[in-house]
C-alpha cells in the first residue's frame, strides 16, 4: 500500500519533537527513499527531486525533448525564409522588365498629309521615341520587343490617326506575336475624321518570343503620330527557367 509521505511526516515530527533532529527535508528525502511502492510516472530520481536539478518531474524530460525539438524546427524555418527572402530578392532585383515607345512624327512624314504608310505590304511601326526600356527587351530600331525571361506579360497600344474632311479614314493596327497576330485595331469610314483605339492583353511568353505592331499593307496613320503608343512589362517572371 502507498504511504502518503504527509503522513510519513507527521509521525515523525511527533516522534521528535518539531523536527528537532532532522530537517523536514531530509525527512521527506528519506521517507521517498525507503518507499517501495512503484510511482505512476517511473523511478524517482529523490537526489534530482530534492537538488532542484532540471528534469526532475515526470514529464521534465518529454517536455524539455518538445522544447529542444521545437526549437530547432523554428531554427530550420528562420534558415528556409531567409533563403527564400534572397532567392526572391535576386529573382526580381534582376528581372525589371518594361518599356514605352512612342512614333516619331517628324521622322515618319511620308507625305504632304503627313503619314506614314500606305505600303504594299505589311510593316513593323517602329516606335522610336523610348521613353522607358527596363531590361533592354525593347529594340527601337526594328519596333520589336523581345522576352529577356519567361513569364507572363501584358502589352497594350494605343492606334491614333486623323484626315481631312472628307476624306478616308482606313487603317489597321495589328499585335503580332512571332508572327502570329494577337489582336487589332481598325478603321474604314469617311464619316470621322479622326479615331483611336486601344488593347491590352496578357501574353504568355517564353524567353526570345517576340511581339511588335504592325501596319496592314495599303493603310495609314496620319496626323498627330505621337499619339500611337506601345508599352509592355512582365507581369510575372516563371522561376524554373
Amino acid at each position: 500500500m502507498l504511504v502518503s509521505p504527509l503522513l510519513i511526516l507527521l509521525g515523525v515530527v511527533s516522534l521528535h519533537g518539531c523536527a528537532e533532529a532532522q530537517s523536514i527535508n531530509q525527512i521527506l528525502k528519506d521517507s521517498a527513499i525507503h518507499m517501495e511502492d512503484t510511482l505512476l510516472c517511473g523511478a524517482w530520481d529523490c537526489d534530482c527531486t530534492f537538488n532542484r536539478l532540471r528534469g526532475c518531474c515526470c514529464a521534465a524530460n518529454d517536455l524539455f525533448r518538445v522544447e529542444d525539438e521545437t526549437f530547432r524546427r523554428l531554427a530550420s524555418l528562420g534558415d528556409g525564409i531567409a533563403m527564400l527572402r534572397g532567392r526572391v530578392g535576386a529573382l526580381t532585383a534582376g528581372i525589371k522588365i518594361a518599356f514605352k515607345a512612342g512614333i516619331d512624327p517628324y521622322l515618319l512624314t511620308t507625305s504632304d498629309e503627313k503619314c506614314f504608310g500606305p505600303f504594299n505590304t505589311n510593316v513593323p511601326i517602329p516606335y522610336t521615341l523610348v521613353t522607358l526600356n527596363d531590361g533592354n527587351g525593347y529594340n527601337p530600331s526594328l519596333g520589336v520587343f523581345t522576352a529577356p525571361h519567361a513569364g507572363v506579360y501584358v502589352f497594350s497600344c494605343t492606334v491614333y490617326s486623323a484626315v481631312n474632311l472628307n476624306q478616308r479614314l482606313y487603317h489597321k493596327v495589328v499585335m503580332v506575336k512571332n508572327g502570329e497576330v494577337l489582336t487589332s485595331v481598325w478603321e474604314d469610314n469617311r464619316e470621322d475624321a479622326e479615331d483611336s483605339g486601344s488593347h491590352t492583353l496578357t501574353v504568355e511568353m517564353q524567353r526570345g518570343d517576340q511581339v511588335y505592331m504592325e501596319l496592314e499593307s495599303g493603310r495609314k496613320l496620319c496626323t498627330n503620330l505621337y499619339s500611337n503608343v506601345f508599352t509592355g512589362y512582365m507581369l510575372y517572371a516563371y522561376t524554373d527557367e
